[in-house]
């Protein structure tokens, strides 16, 4: 029981820590000049140079750190879902502090993936008098397996929504696709950090895994990609999506790859399934572009409101 309270109050440190960092990030890059993914280098001049954005980035990183407690005393699944529970308080700080509203549509999206979400964790939680094992490692080709595939679509699917971006005749976009592009980079960077928490202190063993160059990978391209759709897009919006993909797939093949057993019984299985099939449809009904500003009407003048004379 000592261990699962550090563990849940790790995870309840990080969660606090996530929202800061992507709020002061977010806040940090009103105020800075355009970012581009294709100008990485210039990227990371301007925001360095913001001494909110580094507070924000040290936030962010002290959460990996939290997070790493995370997993050495908690099964995947379950630290998922005291993770999702973050995004309340993100919501309440975007609201608040960058001034982000969401739509009655938005809200109810993110009250259904909050209760996927509750569903894939319940389902996770053992019913009898022993608690969930933790795993331990993962055979590194299977990690490679899962996670570069994973890699290369997150990859992919970012370079299609900045594809779509630059055409101007279309609707501003709401930043769906980047957040499931960065949930994808984020969920491997997950099972990374999981992979790591299982290897440590042993240093040797960890540099000849996958995990380090795995959290690399993701960290250099997360770190751009992210900065570049946070000043695009609505923080209240991007956030919860990249969480929730981050989250799921950090659930589902994490548990898989380490592990970590199935649900056996009927009714757990059932909440599984459902609750990943719930998330999955949300993301793909969420509106993909914001409403368009409504043209100005032209000014009318006295003599425009006066019949014509004959």
């Amino acid at each position: 029981m000592p261990a699962v309270a550090w563990g849940v109050g790790a995870a309840l440190l990080a969660n606090t820590l996530y929202s800061v960092g992507f709020v002061l990030e977010k806040r940090a890059l009103t105020h800075l000049p355009e970012v581009s993914v294709r100008r990485p280098a210039q990227l990371l001049r301007h925001v360095v140079t913001s001494p909110l954005w580094l507070a924000g980035s040290i936030a962010l990183a002290s959460g990996f750190g939290a997070q790493l407690a995370v997993y050495r005393t908690l099964p995947i699944a379950a630290a998922q879902g005291i993770f999702i529970s973050g995004l309340v308080l993100l919501l309440l700080l975007s609201s608040r502090l960058l001034g982000e509203r969401t739509s009655g549509r938005e809200r109810y999206a993110i009250g259904a993936i909050l209760a996927a979400l509750l569903m894939v964790v319940l389902s996770l939680r053992d019913t009898g008098r022993d608690p969930d094992a933790v795993g331990g490692g993962a055979p590194a080709p299977l990690i490679l397996l899962v996670c570069v595939p994973s890699l290369a679509a997150g990859l992919y699917l970012y370079a299609a929504a900045e594809r779509r971006a630059r055409h101007r005749h279309r609707m501003p976009t709401t930043g769906v696709e980047y957040g499931v592009a960065v949930g994808l980079l984020y969920g491997v960077s997950s099972l990374a950090i999981k992979g790591v928490s299982g290897v440590l202190p042993d240093v040797p063993r960890l540099f000849a895994s996958p995990y380090p160059y795995l959290l690399l990978c993701t960290g250099a391209c997360g770190l751009v990609m992210s900065q570049a759709a946070l000043q695009r897009c609505r923080a209240s919006l991007i956030v919860p999506v990249c969480t929730t993909v981050t989250a799921l797939f950090t659930a589902v093949l994490g548990t898989l790859a380490f592990g970590e057993a199935l649900p056996s019984e009927p009714l757990r299985l059932a909440l599984r399934l459902a609750g990943t099939a719930l998330a999955v449809a949300v993301l793909l009904l969420m509106p993909k572009h914001d409403a368009s500003p409504a043209p100005p009407q032209p000014a009318t003048t006295p003599r425009e409101l006066m019949p014509h004379e004959p």
